[in-house]
């Protein structure tokens, strides 16, 4: 129990000390095993991902103890393996419904805090929530979609006032600013957290003393997709959009799916939302292994690269949580894997689902052809193993995102949407925020904004703007995201700007991580390496100086495209606000 940081009194039975139901969920700590837990970086929680999700134990004692963590195979078994353990814990069981993080019950209780006799509802009958962290891009889609089910949402964040944080509150959520064990509501069923968010948290050490059921972001994504038909989308790259395209074609068809993107769709300004049918899209994220909380039916892996090197010591345990995710497809179901992606085809030996391909090129069951440039996107035409599907009329532009719409189009297809439903449905769709995003014009200079924080999107994002604006000078205003991925990849990075005019770093964003210096020297060494493949290339050391080296140095004609996963897209906003402000003195 030492690796776990637990503070059990030397010589005592551990059981005697901590609740039965928490011994039995970290009684596999003593042997960690990959391959039947996983441990959540930013939190230290440890994690049980093998889970099958039905139903729940409900009983006095249960409500004594808590909700039971005993109930799948891996778990009986790491029970049943300690000496002590009653029996009746590895035996009277059934299938969960949910689950909570056990190393943070545990803690809490060894730190003493209590329970008050308040019953756990059932999973089952949950309908409000608490959201810690709920202005995150994928807690926010979360809570459009509890409220278009009927739930009472409320919650919390950090974030400055924002565009979001307004947005929800418009939409009668009642969002909290900071965290304090006084803003949970007298009545609720269930708190959720974000990955981020710790079991030290206020809120959740006050839930722990209420009783009341805790789940993580993914975890409460399982319980959802637990009675519909899951479509999951997952992969490095193209995840968001793919997601976007595939829950628009199904909720636009007479499927009327329910959906969860990790970003907003700028035809509905919404990320999240529910629909009539059977049918829930999610966007899966290999992050912290949390895609292996659900249990979809139909699934792709777009792609496998190198990422999330604060999570993973090696691509090796990246490929295998991919390969996790593979078998956690449900027999009888589809998996959707690119057929020029060995990595993906590795991973995908374990699953028992039908293993269908996707390509722009001839071979796969999916094929994307005859790629024409238009006004707005890309038209092809698609074929189903030989036969002719339909032809798109994309409004979103470049090649990644033919090879996007073709696996969504696959996806959607297997999950019973028509060819007609997934041609009309594409052609009015106008794409997601801070992907490739046209944000108008600041004195003459065309401001795009895109989320690329990966050598791979990098390149891809800069030749969509070469093939829409030729010759024309392309400033890249560019945040590295993370020093761990920056560093790790610093001689792709470097690489990666070659379409790029002229390109300003930014100090990393250092999300997740605590650092003093770092995010500077860092970025200045791949400014530095940028200059020297031969591009114009320079530190900034601020947004603000980024916004004046653009006010000094841009020129008409000029096309501005900032880049990153942090808050790089305030340069966008600032050009706005002058855009309004000379605009209102006029």
């Amino acid at each position: 129990m030492g690796s776990m940081g637990l503070n059990i009194p030397t010589g005592c039975p551990p059981f005697l000390h901590i609740p039965q139901y928490v011994f039995g969920m970290i009684a596999t700590c003593d042997d960690y095993d990959s391959h039947t837990t996983r441990l959540n970086d930013i939190t230290d929680e440890v994690v049980f991902i093998d889970r099958p999700i039905d139903s729940i134990v409900s009983s006095d004692r249960d409500y004594r103890l808590g909700a039971r963590i005993a109930s799948n195979v891996h778990h009986r078994q790491s029970v049943r393996g300690h000496p002590g353990t009653p029996p009746t814990i590895a035996t009277k069981t059934s299938r969960i419904a949910y689950m909570t993080s056990p190393y943070s019950v545990a803690n809490q209780r060894l730190k003493g805090v209590r329970r008050s006799p308040s019953k756990p509802v059932s999973p089952a009958r949950f309908s409000s929530a608490y959201l810690v962290g709920i202005c995150g891009s994928g807690m926010k889609a979360l809570a459009e979609l509890l409220v278009g089910l009927g739930w009472k949402i409320t919650g919390s964040d950090t974030c400055e006032p924002n565009p979001t944080l307004r947005a929800m509150q418009e939409r009668g959520l009642r969002v909290h600013s900071g965290h304090d064990d006084l803003y949970l509501p007298s009545d609720f069923d269930v708190l959720v957290y974000s990955p981020a968010v710790g079991p030290d948290n206020p809120e959740r050490r006050a839930a722990v003393q209420r009783g009341i059921c805790q789940m993580s972001y993914s975890q409460m994504l399982g319980h959802l997709m637990r009675d519909r038909i899951g479509v999951s989308i997952a992969g490095t790259h193209g995840k968001s959009t793919t997601t976007a395209m595939a829950a628009t074609i199904l909720s636009d068809s007479n499927l009327s799916a329910s959906a969860v993107v990790g970003a907003e769709l700028c035809g509905r300004n919404k990320s999240g939302w529910a629909g009539t049918g059977e049918h829930l899209v999610v966007e899966s994220c290999e992050y912290q292994r949390s895609f292996l909380d659900i249990r979809p039916r139909l699934a792709a892996i777009l792609s496998i690269e190198p990422d999330h090197f604060d999570c993973y010591t090696t691509f090796d345990e990246m490929r295998a949580a991919f390969a996790r995710y593979a078998e956690q497809v449900e027999d009888g179901g589809v998996l959707l894997i690119p057929s020029r992606c060995s990595l993906s085809a590795e991973a995908a030996r374990g699953t028992q689902a039908e293993l269908v391909t996707f390509s722009d090129q001839p071979g796969a069951d999916w094929w994307a052809t005859d790629p024409r440039a238009t006004a707005t996107g890309t038209r092809f035409r698609v074929f189903f193993r030989g036969d002719y599907f339909s032809e798109i009329n994309l409004a979103v532009p470049g090649r990644h995102n033919v090879l996007n719409a073709l696996a969504a189009i696959a996806v959607s297809h297997h999950a019973g949407a028509s060819a007609d439903e997934v041609r009309t449905s594409l052609q009015g769709f106008v794409g997601i925020r801070r992907r490739f995003e046209r944000l108008g014009s600041w004195r003459g200079v065309t401001l795009i904004d895109d989320y690329a924080h990966h050598p791979t999107a990098i390149r891809a994002t800069l030749e969509t703007a070469r093939e829409i604006f030729g010759r024309r000078r392309i400033w890249c205003a560019f945040q590295p995201h993370q020093v761990s991925r920056t560093q790790t990849l610093l001689n792709e990075f470097s690489q990666s700007f070659e379409l790029a005019d002229e390109i300003l770093v930014l100090p990393v964003y250092a999300a997740r991580e605590n650092l003093r210096d770092e995010p500077t020297m860092v970025s200045q060494e791949l400014a530095s390496r940028a200059g020297i493949e031969g591009r114009s290339a320079r530190f900034c050391g601020s947004l603000d100086r980024v916004v004046t080296t653009l006010e000094d140095e841009a020129r008409p004609g000029d096309v501005l495209i900032t880049m990153g996963a942090g808050d790089i897209d305030q340069v966008q906003h600032e050009f706005a606000r002058r855009l309004q402000r000379h605009r209102a003195a006029g």
